[in-house]
Order: C-alpha cells, then structure tokens, then sequence
C-alpha cells in the first residue's frame, strides 16, 4: 500500500526547491539534539554555517522544527528535508552520517528536542570524501561539547490531530563516565496516514476514473544505543546499534471506479487491503586514531545491516452502478512481496593535515549487498470464472561496489581556499530470477566504472563580500524496491510497474553563491541528469510481444530511466534578526527552470507496446519545459522579556511547474505555532496548513490524446500539541556519532 501511495506522489521528489517518496527513495539519517546564543549565517568554503546556539527559534523546538527554519531548507509534506536546488538531503552529525533508516528519522527528528545543537552547516555540493548520489546535499548537525561526568536527557510526547489521531513519545538519556560513554534513545507512536485520491485518465471517448481514500495504520517502535570508549590520549572505539520496527495492519483502499467506453458506461469497486511490516537493524564498529597534534586521523569502520519487509495483499474488484452498490466479485489478486537485504560494508578514511593550511585526505569503501524478493502473484477471475492466473517470481540482486577517493584542500591566503577532489567508483551488479516470465528478466547483469570529480573555490573579497563555485559529478543507482520486476496494484486498470532493467544515472551539478554581511544571499544552481531514473505513465491497450491485444485499456506507471533532465534555479535570501531578536526572519524567494526530455512507447519488464482504439502506437512523451516562482519564510517573534513566549509564522509557496508525470498545480502552505518554556519544561501547539492549500494536483495532457489527472489530499492540515522535559546535568559530553560503513546503503532500501 505504502509502495502504491509513494510511487504515486511522485511529487514529494520534485515540489518545493526540486523536492522527492515516501517516497520511494527516501534517504537514510540521523540527529540528536540543539541549542543557542548569537545566531549567524555565513559561507566556508564548501558550507553554509547557521550558528542557532543562542538563536530564539531553537528553544522548546524539535530539531525537525530547527531544521525547517534554517536557511536553504525546506518541507512540503512535513516528513522530509530538502535543500535548495537538491533532490535529497542526508543527515550527518559531528560530520558523520547517520545510522537511522529513513522512517524511523523521520519520527526521532519530530521527538528530539532541539537545545543541544551549536550550529547547522548546509553543504549543498559535497565533496569527493562524502558517500551521496545525485544530487543530493548535507545537512550536518555539529552538537554542543559538554565536559562533565554525569547523566542527563529528556521525555518528549506529542499528539497530532488531523483527519485521524497520532501519538508519539521518545525517551533519550547520555551517560559519561570518564573514558566510557552511553547514549540510548527509545522512540514510538502509532498513527494513521490518510489519503483521498482522484484518477482520470483515457482520450476524449474514454475514460477511466477512480475516486475514494487511502487509511495506513502505522505502530513504530525503534532506537539506537551507541557505547563510546576512549582507549588512550589518541584512539577510540565506538560500537552502535540502530533498530526499528513498523507495523502497517489493514491497510486498505476503497475507490470507486466509472468506466466510459464507446460500448457505454460501468461501474467497479477495488477494495484492497494490506498487511505488511519490516525491520531494520544495523551495527557498526568503528575505530579512530589521532596520528598527531594538528588533527590529522585515521577512521576504520565495518558494518551489517539486515533490513526484512514482509507484505500481503488482497485486491478484490467489484461490480457496482451509479448508486455506488457493492456487487459480485469479478476479480481477485492476492501478492506476497516479501524482500530481505543484508548489507556487509567497510570503509577507511584518513585525513593529513599540514602546517601551512593544506589537508589530504584519502580513503575507500567497500559494499556487499544481497536483496532476496520470492513474490508470488495468483489471480483469480470470477466473471466468467476462468482458472486462476499464478505469476511467482524469484528474483535475487547481488550487487559489489568499491569506491576510493583523495581530496586536497587548501587556505591559500585568508581570502582564498578551495578544494579539489576526485571519486572512483566500480559497481558489479547480477539479478536472477528462476522463474521469470521472459527470458530477458532471468539473468541481468550491470557493471559500471565511474570517475567522479569535485571542485569547489571559496573568495572572501573583503569582510562583507563572499563568493564560491563549486562543480560535482554523481552518480544515482536505483532503489532496491525499485529494480523488483512486480506490479504494485491499485486498480485493476491503474497499478505501478517496478524494472530490473533500470540503470544508473549521472548528475552533473554546479553552483555560484554570493553573500553579503552573512546575511544576505544570492544562489545559482544548474543540475544536469542523464539517464534520469523516474516514473511515468503508459496507458493505452496492450500489445504483447506476442501480438495479443489486451481487451482494456490500462494505465501503468513505470519506472524507468526517462531520457535527461536540466533544473536551474536562481534563488536571495535573508537570515537575521530585528528588535533586538524579538523577530527573526528566513526569506527566501526565487525561481526554477526545468527542461524535460525523455519519451517512452514500451514496458521495458514486459515488452508490452501500446495501442490506441484505432490500432494506432502510443508514446509517451515530456519535453516541456517550465518556469516556477518559489517562495519560503520562517519567522519567531518572541513575545516577551523573559523569553518564554513565542510565536512562529511559517509560509511556503510553490508555483506550477512541469515534471515527469505533467504539470503540478501549485502548492502553498501558512502554519502557525505558540510555545511557552517553563523552566525545563516546554509546551507548544502547532498549526499546520491551516488554509488546507498543500494538496497535489498534477495534469497531463498528450499530443497522441491521452490525459492523466492526479489530484491527492494528504491532509497535511493538522494540529499538533507537545509537552518535553529535560532533566539531568546538561553539561553531558556526546557521545561520538560514527558514520556506518553501510549508510550508503541504507538510502536504498525504503
């Protein structure tokens, strides 16, 4: 269920400063805690630095909160991160990534408190030594040092209200004893996701339409417990383990289907229903030895991480009339998509510094992954009744990569530095499959060498005035649900289509950025993806290989990789503080240009062509191009002299803009929050969407006479109230946060 709705909103990948699914590839991350004092807003020489340690907006804040109200960040759904001009953002801590799958940071970032962070540094084009695809950036969140032995943490619970009710809690405690350190955190709540959902699609004499909602049941327990041992003046060893759990019982989804034909009109119900749930647990040893007095280093990391979803359908079809009744059952399809990865992972890094301003660093990584899906797909038809259809399917993905890399960066006067680095990377791929339904799907085999370069400049022309190139090239593999060759069934007629044959793409990434007085800042980005890895819809009736024509037409949204892609976005801002930092302000107002380019005429699992009624071939194609006006401003104005009244105003507008699946109508969204600190205690209620305005709409219309209409409620329009206590010494020392040699896997696997 969750793979269909995330699929389907492909949105969350392209909306709001080139926003991604739940996505389907939703990226891996981790965080802890913040804090505040003077509040400044600077460029290094790869970085953003948002200094939030005295800032009024962390204060009673969840780090999710902080994070959306740092410059150059942003948040459409309310459940993911990104950065101007970037697909994704990954969370690293301490310069470190983090451990936690996708899901259960999405929840740790909402039930973290947010007083235990100094700064915030954007890092929208990282370097050679960082392990990211795409075009993805870095949030790195560097925490407070706090010295003394001792014991502290916090309770945080909160309850949200929207079409359904949500809870969630979190207990987090760090303990520091001499040369030993202990951080654990546990975290839970269960919620229930709602969505509404119109489809339409067909040509001008017919027409499929579904209409009705989507209820995902969610219970989620998870945490981490990181053991940190100081073994002389220069070595560590760390030892972490991430754990989480979901259960998602009873998932359904109720649409009521009109059929237009030329023959007339009918009338079906698909009434669907889920049961799935997953685990991830990973554990990482890491090693670090300090090899003299000017920071120089050397990381050793091993990892494993197992990851297990297991998931049961049941989609029933019905026949129905105008009325709505419910009637005979016409068709039932009941799938077992199991999926299983474990990952073994190594990496090593070390860092040489000099004297005279210059570092080299070095290392390499290594990644063994196998990915274990025995689905099995039965069909049974009732009118008339004809044997059923069964469709197993064992597909196994083996995938090797090794990566090196070196970088040299260098002050070279107190105005200039810059950094400059290469990346190279081998990617050895086989997928098997030992009962496929071609002979293409039994054996795929992909093998990629890639040379990645980086480049970055830094200039301070004097202490107002700063500006900074840099150059990034990347590459993205594809999601390991996404290359599991089976269909993701919504309706009978409408259902996504995952490929085994999809590539890797490259991404070619250049930005130019000017500050002034730290405050004020102008951002040019150009994106360049080759082979751009997407989902698209065909639609039409389907032509086997064979000839055979299908008695429907269907709608299929495939993934694959759908020719290039440019994105180019011009953004200013501010970030400051006024009245005395009783109103501080993040505006950001910009425009982005997108030019499509891809076509496709054929399912590239099944070989299946499409035709129109009058036998006629159909492609899909997208090479338009698109101009968007975007718009974001966090504002928290302190209501009082103690500080212990504040009140937040928080406003994002997204213009219309083209994007795989065709145009999406704007997206806006005001939310409004009051928070009161007492002591160590914090209570806040937050207003989100609260004109109902952040809702997708996405429309389509081909040269061939097709069309496709999307229109998805979320409701995102909520209300949340939370109440969080910390207790225990606050000057705790962290724990060091280690990047796992198998976060670059992780990305993949949700």
């Amino acid at each position: 269920m969750k793979r269909i709705i995330l699929s389907m909103a492909i949105v969350f990948g392209t909306c709001a400063f080139a926003q991604e699914k739940k996505t389907d590839t939703a990226k891996t991350k981790n965080i802890e805690g913040i804090t505040i004092t003077k509040q400044v807003f600077k460029k290094q020489s790869d970085r953003f630095v948002y200094d939030v340690a005295a800032s009024p907006v962390a204060k009673g804040n969840t780090t999710f909160d902080l994070l959306k109200q740092t410059p150059l960040l942003s948040s459409t759904d309310d459940k993911t991160l990104k950065i101007a001009g970037k697909n994704n953002a990954l969370i690293y801590i301490n310069g470190r990534k983090s451990n936690m799958d996708a899901e259960s940071l999405a929840q740790f970032l909402k039930n973290t408190p947010a007083e235990n962070i100094q700064k915030i540094e954007v890092i929208t084009v990282p370097g050679s030594e960082f392990q990211v695809e795409s075009s993805d950036g870095i949030i790195n969140i560097v925490l407070k040092k706090k010295m003394s032995d001792g014991l502290n943490g916090n309770m945080r619970m909160s309850n949200t209200t929207s079409k359904y009710n949500g809870s969630q809690a979190s207990f987090s405690a760090n303990y520091r004893k001499g040369k030993l350190g202990v951080s654990a955190n546990l975290s839970g709540g269960e919620n229930i996701e709602a969505q509404t959902y119109t489809l339409r699609n067909g040509t001008a004499t017919t027409s499929n339409e579904s209409t009705g909602d989507i209820d995902d049941p969610n219970k989620n327990i998870g945490g981490y417990l990181n053991i940190d041992y100081q073994l002389n003046d220069k070595s560590n060893l760390a030892l972490s383990w991430n754990t989480w759990a979901n259960k998602s019982y009873n998932s359904t989804v109720n649409l009521f289907n009109t059929i237009k034909t030329e023959g007339g009109t009918k009338y079906t119900w698909s009434k669907n229903k889920e049961d799935a749930r997953s685990y991830n647990n990973s554990v990482n040893l890491n090693y670090e030895l300090k090899t003299d007095s000017l920071g120089s280093k050397l990381n050793v990391n091993a990892a494993y991480l197992n990851y297990k979803r297991f998931q049961f359908t049941d989609n029933r079809t019905h026949m129905s009339d105008v009325n709505m009744g419910i009637g005979k059952m016409t068709t039932q399809v009941f799938q077992d998509l199991p999926q299983i990865i474990n990952n073994f992972s190594g990496m090593v890094d070390y860092n040489q510094k000099f004297k005279n301003d210059l570092t080299v660093s070095i290392g390499g990584n290594y990644n063994k992954t196998k990915t274990d899906n025995d689905s099995k797909n039965i069909t049974y038809s009732f009118n008339p009744v004809e044997a059923p259809d069964s469709r197993p399917n064992h597909f196994i993905y083996d995938e090797n990569i090794y990566g090196m890399y070196v970088t040299v960066e260098k002050k070279i006067s107190d105005k200039i530095s810059g950094k400059i680095g290469v990346r190279y990377e081998i990617t050895n791929s086989l997928g098997t499959s030992d009962n496929a339904p071609t002979g293409e799907l039994k054996r795929i085999e992909r093998n990629y060498k890639n040379i990645l370069p980086y480049l970055s400049f830094n200039y301070a022309i004097n202490d107002k005035n700063n500006i900074s190139y840099s150059f990034s090239s990347r590459m993205r593999r594809p999601s390991f649900w996404e290359i599991n060759p089976v269909r993701n069934i919504l309706t009978d007629d409408n259902y996504t289509q995952n490929n085994p044959f999809v590539k890797a793409s490259s991404t070619y990434n250049q930005e130019l950025t000017y500050m002034y007085k730290n405050s004020y800042f102008l951002i040019l980005n150009h994106s360049y993806i080759q082979d751009a890895i997407t989902q698209v819809p065909l639609q039409g009736y389907p032509v086997s290989p064979d000839g055979t024509v299908g008695k429907n037409p269907v709608l299929r949204y495939i993934r694959t990789n759908f020719g290039n892609k440019q994105e180019m976005s011009a953004m200013v801002g501010i970030q400051k503080s006024f009245f005395k930092q009783y109103w501080t302000t993040n505006f950001n107002i910009g425009v982005q240009h997108n030019i499509n380019n891809g076509s496709l005429d054929t399912d590239p699992t099944t070989g299946d062509r499409f035709r129109n009624k009058k036998g006629e071939d159909i492609v899909y194609t997208n090479k338009t191009n698109s101009t968007s006006l975007l718009i974001q401003t966090n504002n928290t104005i302190r209501l009082d002299k103690k500080k212990t009244w504040f009140f937040g105003v928080n406003y994002f507008f997204v213009d219309k803009q083209q994007i795989e699946l065709g145009l999406l109508k704007s997206l806006m969204s005001l939310d409004l929050s009051i928070k009161k600190v007492w002591n160590e205690w914090t209570f806040a209620v937050n207003a989100n969407d609260i004109l109902n305005t952040n809702i997708v709409k996405i429309e389509d219309f081909q040269d061939n006479g097709n069309y496709n209409y999307i229109h998805q409620n979320r409701y995102n329009r909520n209300v949340m109230v939370s109440l969080t206590y910390n207790f225990g010494n606050q000057k705790v020392k962290k724990v060091r946060d280690i990047e796992g040699a198998s976060d670059a896997i992780k990305s993949r696997t949700r």
